[in-house]
């Protein structure tokens, strides 16, 4: 992450309202925290690079609670994704797959949808802002559960133009 974004989440923060944000990417570790009048503080972590310990491999995934719209278990994780576009997150907020807590999904795996079409919703700052298909194609995984948080850039959907 170069100096400038760095800055300018810096100021989103700032004006965003919210007293303290942590983003990881990587090694790289960024806290912010904001305290109404007083000066924001920010903490920059560099990890140094981890010693290779040998880490059993877990082949059971936690238990979740079963939901009717839920994504299909993970895949492979061999399969080849490079032939799918990715709906990426535009902001940082909370998803919601539905348009409120009594309607159906937006979108489901299966689903064919066109550009434009609405696939989720993005709560920030109490501002509900759509997020939009940029491309016409079928769902083939959905990656974020409803009601979660989302960074940035964060991919969403997996959409398959074919």
């Amino acid at each position: 992450m170069e100096l400038k974004e760095i800055q300018n989440l810096i100021k989103f923060v700032a004006k965003s309202g919210a007293n303290e944000v942590k983003l990881e990417m990587g090694d790289v570790k960024i806290t912010i925290k904001t305290g109404g009048d007083k000066n924001e503080t920010t903490t920059f972590y560099q990890q140094a690079a981890p010693v290779q310990i040998p880490v059993p491999v877990q082949t059971e995934t936690p238990a979740a609670p079963p939901a009717a719209d839920a994504a299909p278990p993970a895949e492979k994780a061999s399969e080849d994704t490079s032939k799918y576009i990715e709906i990426k997150s535009p902001i940082i907020g909370t998803l919601y797959r539905k348009p409120s807590p009594d309607k159906p999904v937006f979108v489901k795996v299966g689903d064919t949808i066109e550009a434009g079409d609405t696939v989720c919703i993005i709560e920030a700052m109490k501002l509900f802002n759509e997020v939009e298909s940029e491309v016409s194609g079928k769902i083939v995984k959905v990656l974020v559960e409803d009601s979660s948080p989302v960074e940035f850039d964060q991919p969403l959907f997996l959409i398959d133009p074919s």
